[in-house]
């Protein structure tokens, strides 16, 4: 199965490697929460992996919130008049406007234009992303340095231009679906990133990326038993508009993961759902801290899982980052840029989120169909013929199944108690039930996949 595959240090080095490449492609496009960019950002992620976009027309309701007018830029500077000059321009970083800066075309002197300039005087070489995507005003993000440049300049006037429309469109988001067994593909579960930021790789690059590369790799193997969603949608209206559009199907979710920052050089951070218990977080036990990482607990700020976790809809969401949203000096700035994405570091996010798939994927609840006794294992060429030895791993996992097999212990449940891997429980019980001892407990049967990765 190529999802397990990743889980191995080779594999995920050779997926996360083609992940910088998209992400090479996609850095320098001028996105923002609705327009081209958003579109540009989506075809290079479906060169990868089938989408099914979604226009969703400006004034759409989204519960409190509404789809904003499309936002689209062609050319953004500013120049010294006197010299020529030009001192800050939008071709040589996509940062450097205000996202959603209204249209403008002006000659202004410096104290007019001061008001609109934003940089970071403790950071004197980077650019911070701002935005204004409610308030309609324009602003240009430059390093301290050119904004001492600019002041060297004396009072102007300055040639400020922004070339940007703000009108009536869409907002654009897509999914990929990978259809699953149980229940005949109505169970699911949800991976969202979001891919409105400009000009930053690890947030949120690495999530486009890897939530891309995860879909590939459950695309080419067996059928899995979930369906899986991969969402790519805006941060916060995306993900308001999306819960909008599919509220008749949200019961059917089972688990959802919101993934991003997953390349810095900081331990793998899970951030429990408003619920604390629910399927994902209790993989995440398993899973996170074998990784090197930690669990922290829900709180409502940080990305999208705000949204699926808000009280009218309590989802089962948890999140997965590298460090948290602003936990880095070079967090939404020109700092965070395909240099400071480390490979090895969003390898190991990519093993971590296949261990965290696999895992969610594979949990189910069972029910030992020969439960009077320990079933004879040996006649049915599940145990060793030969008496006196200690049982294997592999032996062990078949006793844990059958015990455990009540109807009430899921997979995660045996795999906590027992302390043996979820993927060699998820394999023993596909031979438990391949030989009539073991079935699911819910009314839905599915067939697992072997040890060899193809049903049996």
């Amino acid at each position: 199965m190529p999802l397990e595959a990743l889980l191995q240090s080779e594999r995920a080095a050779a997926v996360a490697a083609d992940a910088l490449v998209l992400m090479r492609e996609l850095f320098p496009l001028v996105r923002s929460i609705t327009g081209d960019g958003v579109r540009r950002t989506l075809d290079g992620v479906e060169a990868w992996i089938p989408l099914t976009r979604h226009e969703v027309p400006s004034g759409t309701p989204a519960f409190d919130w509404e789809v904003p007018n499309e936002w689209n830029v062609r050319e953004a500077h500013i120049t010294d008049v006197a010299t020529g000059r030009r001192l800050v321009d939008l071709r040589d970083h996509s940062l450097h406007l205000v996202s959603y800066s209204t249209p403008l075309r002006a000659l202004l002197t410096r104290a007019e234009l001061e008001p609109h300039l934003h940089s970071l005087p403790d950071q004197p070489d980077a650019i911070p992303y701002r935005t204004s995507y409610y308030r309609e005003t324009w602003g240009f993000c430059l390093s301290q340095r050119q904004r001492d440049a600019l002041a060297a300049c004396g009072e102007g006037p300055f040639d400020v231009v922004i070339d940007s429309t703000l009108a009536p469109g869409h907002l654009t988001y897509a999914e990929c679906r990978v259809p699953g067994q149980s229940n005949d593909g109505a169970d699911e579960a949800v991976v969202y990133t979001h891919v409105c930021h400009p000009g930053l790789a690890n947030d949120n690059l690495t999530g486009i990326a890897a939530a891309a590369a995860l879909a590939r790799e459950l695309l080419a193997g067996p059928r899995p038993r979930l369906t899986w969603r991969f969402v790519f949608a805006p941060g916060t209206i995306g993900a308001l508009t999306w819960l909008a559009r599919h509220e008749a199907e949200l019961p059917r979710i089972r688990a959802g993961l919101v993934i991003g920052l997953l390349g810095d050089g900081g331990a793998l951070t899970y951030k429990r759902s408003r619920r604390g218990d629910a399927l994902p977080d209790r993989a995440a036990e398993l899973i996170v801290p074998a990784a090197g990482g930690r669990l922290i607990d829900f709180e409502p700020y940080g990305y999208d899982e705000r949204q699926f976790c808000s009280p009218g809809f309590d989802l089962p969401f948890g999140r997965l980052t590298r460090s948290p949203n602003a936990a880095y000096p070079e967090y939404h700035s020109s700092a965070d840029n395909l240099d400071f994405v480390q490979p090895e570091a969003l390898a190991g996010s990519l093993q971590c989120l296949a261990g965290l798939i696999g895992a969610i994927d594979a949990n189910q609840t069972w029910r030992n169909l020969s439960p009077k006794g320990e079933p004879r294992l040996g006649k049915r060429g599940l145990y060793g013929l030969t008496g006196g030895a200690g049982p294997g791993q592999f032996e062990h996992a078949l006793l844990w199944l059958l015990n455990q097999g009540d109807g009430h212990h899921d997979l995660i449940d045996v795999a906590r108690r027992s302390r043996l891997p979820l993927p060699l429980l998820a394999r023993a019980a596909a031979a438990l039930v391949q030989a009539g001892l073991l079935a699911p407990a819910d009314a839905h049967s599915f067939q697992p996949f072997n040890e060899e990765g193809t049903s049996p």
